[in-house]
């Protein structure tokens, strides 16, 4: 897991959240709102088809507005099975790690691929890669 995951503000523009990401090198951001929980994640396809592809201006579009609907997490201290079969279920790559409604990390499909044994991650390599 990735303990020091930045969290992007949801009212931040998308253009604030694509320095973000090319600062930090990472693919997905965690979206926090006022209170520093969880609403959301956003991705780096996220903001080239749902903000450069339809033609919209992404220093007008906020962070919030492509992070919606519940986010899939995990919690702090669920096993790796449990990171497992969630990131196989919802076909995702990376997912935010919770603890007592706070963010407190990102596990990826890297670091399964490090902790888990190798069926494991083969497992889920050809679970996700085979989604939709």
């Amino acid at each position: 897991m990735t303990e020091d995951a930045v969290c992007i503000p949801e009212h931040d523009p998308v253009s604030e959240v694509a320095r973000q990401m090319a600062s930090l090198d990472v693919g997905s951001m965690p979206i926090c709102g006022d209170d520093d929980r969880l609403k959301g994640m956003i991705t780096d396809r996220d903001i080239v088809v749902k903000v450069l592809a339809e033609g919209r201006d992404p220093g007008s579009v906020e962070a919030g507005e492509l992070g919606q609907g519940k986010p899939v997490t995990i919690g702090a201290d669920d096993p790796i099975e449990r990171v497992i079969s969630t990131m196989e279920e919802h076909c995702v790559r990376r997912l935010p790690v919770i603890d007592d409604h706070r963010l407190v990390g990102i596990v990826s499909q890297g670091d399964v691929a490090r902790a888990a044994p190798e069926t494991q991650t083969g497992e889920l390599v050809e679970a996700i890669s085979a989604a939709p």
